[in-house]
């Protein structure tokens, strides 16, 4: 039994981890993973990196190909659409319910996370950019109370972060619309909060419909970022 729980830690554990890798984009889109090589970095079996690569394949992360082997997913554009059609709508309710538990540690957490943008903004650099984006709407997520919506976002997310797309031209959208949302939770205005978010959305939808979209709505930088 003790054997048993030990190897069912290393497995969480090495899924964990592999989740992580790839969705902080240390693996390229389309890379074949090597089971071995993480086996040796994790100094680990590499019973437990398989149990986690199956877990990953379900969650849609990985790929596997006969007589090829696992690759890292690389969400096409029909796929992506797919996904965000779904996340603008549940995103939007995560919103709404958000400004019913919204606090100045929220706020303040959110305020961080938009100063980090900026700067990432700024450099144009888009894994950053991802880390950060991701840790504002995680924000939005666990303000909406709401534990079935949140495993659903966190699913939709995960999912959506292998893509094929071009984000460059929307770093500087994506981190206007960010502040519109704030606003609006800010204000714990829940119309407000749902137009801002699925705005956000609606414009990562745009581009994959019609590449070559959006300007930002406004070019203000929000006072006290750097």
């Amino acid at each position: 039994m003790k054997i048993r729980l030990a190897k069912q830690r290393l497995s969480e554990q090495a899924y964990r981890i592999l989740r992580e890798m790839i969705i902080n984009a240390r693996f390229q889109r389309g890379t074949r993973l090597n089971v071995e090589r993480l086996a040796r970095d994790m100094e680990i079996s590499r019973t437990p990196i398989w149990e986690a690569v199956h877990r990953l394949i379900q969650e849609g992360l990985l790929v596997s190909m006969p007589n090829r082997g696992v690759f890292i997913m690389d969400l096409t554009a029909e796929a992506a659409l797919e996904l965000y059609t779904v996340r603008e709508v549940l995103e939007g309710l995560a919103a709404r319910l958000a400004c019913q538990n919204v606090d100045d540690k929220a706020i303040a957490k959110m305020e961080k996370s938009l100063n980090e943008q900026y700067e990432m903004t700024r450099k144009i650099d888009l894994v950053g950019y991802s880390k950060y984006d991701f840790d504002f709407h995680a924000v939005i997520y666990e303000l909406s109370g709401n534990k079935v919506l949140q495993e659903m976002l966190y699913t939709i997310r995960s999912k959506t972060r292998p893509t094929s797309m071009d984000f460059k031209p929307l770093l500087r959208a994506s981190y206007q619309d960010h502040m519109e949302v704030l606003r609006a939770l800010e204000a714990r205005d829940p119309v407000a909060a749902e137009k801002a978010i699925r705005t956000h959305i609606r414009r990562l939808i745009q581009v994959l419909e019609k590449p070559a979209s959006v300007e930002p709505a406004s070019k203000k930088r929000r006072t006290g970022a750097a």
